[in-house]
């Protein structure tokens, strides 16, 4: 009671601290912008031409996909495919609201007459038709007594209205997109018009590389007359030391001791009695299942095995135990096992064909099936005295004539143990020797048999550890990569690999890491390493341990990639080979000039050859690859005409002209020009977007959330 009068006396200053406390969280708010997850309010994950998209309603999408997809993809993957969507929306949306496309409610229903819910039986009338009035009405029921059904129905009339916009949209570009008579004729020609040439070609290739010096200065011209091709994206590399959690040596070793131990009785001290009990061990133990149910990681298997069935590495010696024989410790994977020979039956599984004649009636039968049980006892007798006449092929027999599901396998149905089959079909695989062929009833039919193998099986007891690292190793494990982390951070960031080189630890790179990668090389998903090494406040040199799955991870963060043009050094892998063969072609059209086809040869020692009916619609030429300027050149030319040095994609040629042939004549090209329009047509989605993408200014936020 007295706590209850004093705070009573202070209500006035309690209200005061509180509002003052309520004050301090709602401006903190305003100045930080904050929401309670610590997320901008209202900020974007991306914007598209100015306009933005909601992280909120990203994430309630993502969140949907997540339920749509499950575990078939990575929380990255579905980030992914949720962005593009989204962007691909924003950007036809923009489309559509420039060009005034709308679908109407009419419109909609339309739609959904193409799509699922028109499958949907609760929707169709009594003719198997969609009703659109008992579709509606099922949408105002959902909307007043189902609204998670509501809301998924309106997820989905988004996506109908989003396809239908896309349709029409697409559809407008497409009545645009034709193709003349002319077009028709002109990619006839280039498909029929043939030419056959006589060249000579240098290939760059006999050039050394090493003899055309190429400065910086030049990679940087080149550089920057090709702008395009060596455009850089955000990018990090970063190199990491793995520290892998397994068992040692020592561990292993434990484990096999351990489960040796479980192999025979030991006696054990009870304090309460002051006496002693002993423990049947695995060897003598009579209840095994109780056994491997306190000692084992597995429990024990009571379905009998085939040799195919047991571990390749023991199955030999397993197979070749006496019932109560024991074999092991040995390895099987990431376990030490201990098997014991439970029980043995010879022949116990049986490999056996059958050719089933179905009738009228017979369980299961194929409603397609029409003849009597008689007919089908006829047909089986004949198909049996087939099978059994010399030379007969009962797998060719099966596939002709089973009215069973194994028909097409030859009648194969594998192996099987006993109880398996019906009672008749059973006792005739199981009562005959290998290679019988006969004739028995059962409910499906008549099925003509055939034993084509048999083989022991054995019922196992595998008494079983698994090799894990123990707390020591473990310990020592996290000792080992803090101290790696620790001598890393406190001497020179070049020196990464020398401290790791001392403590014959292993560096791998990674190299042009991008911001919204997953996976690292050597360490699979790790998504938190890949957000450090972009964290504006992560500096190169920079060296962080990371907990990962199955150890730690010590990574250093190496190089930073801004968005751009290239530096000269990491563009010179591809500006190098294309720089140098401009000179090389340069070099060998200057040594060349004003030579005939016979000198140009003769000089680069190299061979006069041939190729013939080239076309510019395939401008290949065989041993020489292909070779556009060089095919095109020879059209132009009259027959009987040598052309000059061309400039090639694979060397320098000098080609004579040996034959032209015109295309044949036809009366009309539209339906070459039809082709064309439809080829052009079944384009224009992918192309058109795409083009607007480029296009568009999209400025990618993903990083900041994910």
């Amino acid at each position: 009671m007295a706590i209850l009068e004093n705070i009573r006396k202070r209500t006035t200053v309690l209200i005061l601290i509180i509002g003052l406390a309520l004050f301090a969280f709602v401006i903190s708010g305003v100045f930080t912008s904050n929401d309670f997850a610590g997320t901008k309010v209202g900020s974007a994950v991306a914007e598209v031409n100015g306009e933005s998209i909601s992280i909120d309603e990203f994430r309630r999408d993502v969140e949907n996909a997540s339920r749509r997809f499950g575990p078939n993809l990575s929380s990255t993957q579905l980030v992914s495919r949720v962005y593009d969507q989204k962007v691909r929306e924003e950007i036809l949306g923009q489309q559509f609201e420039d060009l005034g496309i709308d679908v109407e409610n009419d419109q909609i229903v339309e739609f959904v007459k193409t799509s699922g819910y028109a499958q949907i039986p609760d929707f169709q009338d009594e003719n198997g038709i969609f009703n659109v009035e008992i579709f509606k009405s099922a949408i105002a029921d959902w909307k007043a007594n189902d609204p998670l059904r509501y809301d998924a129905w309106l997820q989905d009339e988004k996506n109908i209205i989003q396809s239908a916009k896309e349709r029409m949209y697409f559809n407008l570009i497409k009545g645009g997109v034709g193709a003349t008579l002319s077009e028709g004729e002109f990619d006839y020609k280039m498909s029929n018009q043939k030419v056959d040439i006589q060249y000579v070609r240098v290939p760059y290739s006999s050039i050394p590389d090493s003899t055309i010096q190429v400065s910086k200065k030049e990679i940087e011209s080149y550089m920057n007359d090709h702008k395009e091709d060596f455009k850089q994206e955000k990018a990090r590399d970063v190199r990491f030391v793995y520290f892998e959690e397994k068992a040692s040596l020592d561990d292993e070793k434990a484990v096999e001791n351990a489960i040796a131990l479980l192999l025979d009785d030991s006696v054990e001290y009870i304090q309460e009695t002051n006496t002693t009990d002993t423990i049947a061990g695995f060897r003598n133990t009579e209840d095994v299942a109780a056994f491997l149910d306190r000692n084992s990681d597995t429990k024990f298997d009571t379905i009998y095995k085939a040799k195919k069935d047991l571990p390749s590495v023991v199955a030999d010696s397993l197979m070749s135990l006496n019932v109560g024989d024991i074999y092991g410790p040995y390895r099987d994977g990431n376990f030490f096992r201990i098997s014991k020979m439970m029980d043995k039956k010879p022949n116990g599984t049986v490999k056996a064909s059958h050719i089933l004649f179905a009738y009228e009636g017979a369980a299961r039968a194929n409603p397609n099936v029409t003849r009597t049980k008689e007919e089908a006892e006829q047909k089986a007798k004949e198909i049996l005295a087939e099978a059994k006449k010399e030379g007969a092929v009962f797998t060719t027999l099966a596939r002709e004539n089973s009215d069973g599901p194994s028909a097409p396998r030859g009648g194969d149905l594998g192996y099987f143990q006993e109880g398996v089959m019906a009672d008749a079909f059973n006792d005739f695989a199981f009562g005959n020797e290998v290679g019988t062929i006969g004739l028995v009833e059962t409910d499906f039919g008549f099925h003509v048999i055939k034993v084509d193998d048999k083989q022991d099986v054995v019922q196992i007891a595998t008494l079983s550890r698994e090799v894990e690292p123990s707390e020591e190793t473990v310990n020592t494990l996290f000792t080992d990569a803090t101290k790696f982390e620790m001598s890393a951070i406190d001497a020179e960031p070049e020196s990464f690999s020398t401290i790791a080189k001392e403590s014959d630890l292993t560096v791998r790179p990674v190299n042009k890491v991008k911001e919204m990668d997953e996976n690292l090389p050597g360490l699979s998903a790790q998504r938190g390493i890949v957000q450090w090494a972009f964290n504006e406040d992560t500096e190169v040199g920079a060296i962080k341990r990371f907990n990962i799955n199955n150890g730690y991870a010590v990574v250093q963060l190496t190089k930073k990639y801004e968005e751009g043009l290239m530096a000269s050094e990491d563009a010179s892998a591809t500006a190098l080979p294309k720089i140098r063969k401009e000179r090389k072609a340069e070099k060998i059209m200057l040594a060349n000039q004003g030579k005939d086809m016979d000198a140009f040869a003769k000089d680069n020692n190299v061979t006069v050859s041939n190729a013939s009916a080239l076309t510019m619609k395939s401008p290949t030429i065989p041993g020489a690859g292909r070779e556009p300027l060089v095919v095109g050149t020879a059209f132009a030319l009259e027959e009987g005409k040598t052309s000059s040095l061309i400039e090639g994609e694979t060397g320098v040629f000098m080609l004579k002209v040996t034959k032209k042939e015109d295309a044949p004549k036809i009366d009309n090209f539209s339906t070459y020009a039809n082709s064309l329009k439809t080829n052009a047509s079944n384009r224009v989605n992918n192309e058109v977007y795409n083009a607007l993408k480029e296009k568009a200014d999209i400025e990618d936020k993903r990083a900041t959330f994910y």
